[in-house]
C-alpha cells in the first residue's frame, strides 16, 4: 500500500472527486488501490499539470487493474466524469469534427483514477492553439536485446545535436524501456514543419549510425538497435505525460530527471508509484522548462534540410 494513504471515510472523496469502490487493488503486486492511485496524483498534479493542463490526452484504462485488459480512449463518450473536459476538434480531412477529452485541474486527474486509467498520454500542442506544438519529443525505444546504458547515449547524443541547433533538452525516463528526449519550444510552426525537423534529425542519426538506430517502425529493421520514434510528433499522436503512472508490472512512473541523474539511472522504470510519492518534495529536475523561450529557427531547419 501506498505511504500516505488515508482511511475510507476522509478517501472518499479527494479534490472534489467522488471515488467509488476506493479500496479497489489496480496494481496487484504492490496492493496499490484506486485510492491510492488517486492521493498520488492528487500529490502530483502541482507537478504534473504544468505540461499535461489543457492538452488533449489519450487514456489507457485498465478497469481490472494493471494485470487485467487495458483499452486506449481517445475520444469522449458516455458515462465520463465532469472533470474530463471535452473539446471538438476538425478532422485533418474536413469531414466534421471528433470530440477529444483534456484536463485543466486536479480534479480531472483524480476523476481519471476514478475511471480506472493508469495512463495519461498528451497531445504536443495545446487546445488554444491545436495546429502548432509547443514541445518536441525524441521517443527513444530499444530493442528488448538492446541494454540501458545505450540508450543513454543515445539520449546523449540527442542532447547533443539538439544543443548544436540551439536548442536545449530535457530527459524523460518513460517508466518502459526507454527514454523521452523533451524540447520545448515556441509556438511558431505548425505540425508539418516541427514533424520534418524531428524526422530529419532522426533519420540523420539513423544514417550516421545504422547498426545502433533505426528511424522506421519495422519491427524487423530494430532488431539489436534503438528506434527513434519521431511520429509521436504529428497532430493526433500522443506522448506519455510527465509524472504519470504506467499499466506496467512494478507501478512505474513516466518521471522527469536531469541530464546529470540521467547518467546514474540503471532503468527507465525504476521510479515507482511508492517512490514518486517521496521524491515530490525534491526540487524539480525540470525546473527551468517553462521559462524556455526557444524555438525552431530558419538555420536549425536549413541545416537538416527541412
Amino acid at each position: 500500500m501506498v505511504s500516505g494513504s488515508k482511511s475510507k471515510s476522509e478517501a472518499a472523496t479527494i479534490a472534489g472527486v467522488r471515488l467509488t469502490h476506493p479500496d479497489k487493488v489496480l496494481y496487484p503486486e504492490q496492493g496499490i488501490t484506486k485510492r491510492d492511485l488517486a492521493t498520488y496524483l492528487d500529490a502530483a498534479a502541482e507537478r504534473m499539470l504544468p505540461y499535461c493542463a489543457n492538452r488533449l490526452i489519450s487514456l489507457v484504462r485498465c478497469p481490472e487493474g494493471s494485470g487485467g485488459s487495458c483499452f486506449f480512449q481517445r475520444h469522449a463518450g458516455s458515462g465520463l466524469p465532469d472533470a474530463l473536459r471535452r473539446m471538438d476538434i476538425p478532422k485533418t480531412d474536413g469531414g466534421g469534427s471528433e470530440e477529444y477529452l483534456y484536463v485543466s485541474g486536479k480534479a480531472g486527474l483524480v476523476a481519471a483514477a476514478q475511471m480506472g486509467v493508469l495512463e495519461l498520454h498528451i497531445w504536443g500542442s495545446r487546445i488554444d492553439d491545436v495546429e502548432r506544438p509547443d514541445r518536441i519529443v525524441f521517443d527513444l525505444d530499444p530493442d528488448p536485446s538492446v541494454g540501458f546504458e545505450a540508450v543513454k547515449t543515445a539520449a546523449d547524443g540527442f542532447r547533443a545535436a539538439l544543443d548544436a541547433l540551439g536548442l536545449a533538452s530535457f530527459p524523460l525516463l518513460t517508466g518502459g524501456k526507454g527514454v523521452h528526449v523533451v524540447v520545448p519550444i515556441q509556438r511558431r510552426h505548425q505540425w508539418p514543419a516541427v514533424k520534418g525537423f524531428a524526422r530529419a534529425l532522426a533519420e540523420r542519426f539513423a544514417e550516421n549510425e545504422p547498426e545502433r538506430y533505426v528511424a522506421t517502425a519495422s519491427k524487423a529493421k530494430r532488431k539489436g538497435r534503438i528506434f527513434i520514434d519521431y511520429l509521436r510528433n504529428d497532430r493526433s499522436a500522443t506522448a506519455i505525460a510527465p509524472y504519470s503512472p504506467r499499466a506496467r508490472a512494478g507501478a512505474p512512473v513516466a518521471w522527469p530527471v536531469t541530464w546529470d541523474a540521467l547518467k546514474k539511472v540503471e532503468a527507465a522504470n525504476v521510479v515507482s508509484i511508492e517512490d514518486a510519492r517521496r521524491r515530490l518534495d525534491e526540487p524539480d529536475p525540470w525546473d527551468g522548462y517553462a521559462a524556455l523561450r526557444q524555438g525552431l529557427t530558419k538555420a536549425a531547419l536549413e541545416a537538416l534540410g527541412v
